[in-house]
């Protein structure tokens, strides 16, 4: 805790520089605006909202609650446009296609996860589990990820998250495919399986549990609050969950982001998504080395102000991050899980 060292990362194969002492430095760098805490429930011109008019001229249907409304111009469509050739390796190209939708959670804007009632949040998960079937059919990934809050980019205050399938598998997806290969086949057991059972063991980066799941802010974690959120049993994709899992999945999530608004008391922004083994022609594979996760990434350090920036030496070297992921754990796992509001 006072001392800095490295932890090595096996899900990403790299390390990260734990500086816990730097917390402690005066800040005197740029302050972040709270998140709004007065997001009108209806708001003509938020596209996302049921009734109001997109860019486009299109309207929504006036009940639309969970559903994919027609993103902006996607960063994939379905067309396959060939890939110019190369006269040399270092200039490289490959064709991509794909599909982007965005799945609003709720018709109120309002609301975030963590102010759903667990029917709610239960109707999100399986509307997720619908769509990474749907497009898993044909797509070797599908990423479900939401980005909360206007420090990660959202542009449109209302509960929802977007969901991109590739013809390809994705930097991450293909390291995490790796890596968890390697570790099946030298240690006979999925790397999260072990990593779950340890952290439910050891419990000092614990934050919340119950039959099915658990949260941890992991051992090797790069973001001050970045947490970890895993299944008990083996399980490869979202889409293989029981009905018990998803019930207790929906708890555990109210859980969890609830003790982040309550941390800083404000509307906690994040980007998270999740990870599992890949589709398509995957499907037919053996995927065993893979386990279902999703990831957690806040930026907030040490007050709704003041946030992690990954600059200069994280960009340039390796990551860093100014305390300990047992000390994040410690903090989080302490605070109440009735929210502030």
């Amino acid at each position: 805790a006072e001392h800095q060292h490295a932890r090595y990362n096996p899900l990403r194969d790299d390390w990260v520089l734990v500086s816990a002492h730097r917390v402690k430095r005066p800040w005197q760098g740029q302050l972040e605006k709270p998140p709004a805490e007065d997001v009108p429930r209806w708001d003509p011109n938020n596209p996302l909202c049921p009734g109001a008019t997109r860019a486009n001229g299109e309207v929504p249907p006036g009940t639309q609650g969970l559903g994919p409304p027609l993103p902006p111009p996607p960063a994939l469509t379905p067309s396959l446009t060939p890939a110019d050739d190369s006269d040399h390796p270092l200039f490289r190209a490959a064709p991509a296609r794909g599909v982007c939708k965005v799945m609003c959670f709720h018709p109120w804007s309002d609301l975030t996860l963590p102010l759903m009632s667990l029917p709610e949040i239960r109707a999100v998960i399986d509307a997720w589990a619908e769509l990474a079937t749907e497009l898993g059919a044909s797509y070797p990934w599908v990423q479900i990820f939401e980005n909360k809050g206007a420090m990660m980019g959202c542009s449109n205050p209302h509960p929802h998250c977007q969901v991109w399938a590739s013809s390809f598998l994705p930097n991450e997806a293909r390291l995490e495919d790796r890596t968890q290969s390697q570790h099946l086949s030298q240690h006979g057991v999925p790397m999260l399986l072990e990593y779950a059972e340890q952290e439910a063991r050891r419990k000092e980066r614990l934050v919340v549990e119950n039959a099915d799941w658990l949260v941890v802010v992991p051992y090797w974690a790069t973001w001050p609050y970045q947490t970890l959120l895993l299944p008990r049993r083996h399980v490869c994709r979202l889409q293989d969950l029981s009905d018990s899992e998803r019930d207790n999945l929906a708890s555990i999530m109210q859980r969890l982001l609830i003790k982040y608004d309550n941390l800083f008391e404000v509307s906690f922004p994040y980007s998270m998504g999740w990870h599992g083994a890949p589709t398509g022609p995957y499907l037919e594979e053996d995927c065993r080395h893979w386990q279902l996760h999703a990831h957690y990434y806040p930026p907030l350090l040490r007050s709704a102000t003041v946030r992690k920036f990954m600059v200069g030496y994280e960009m340039l070297a390796q990551v860093q991050r100014d305390l300990t992921p047992e000390q994040a754990a410690e903090r989080l796992r302490s605070l109440p899980e009735v929210h502030y509001k």
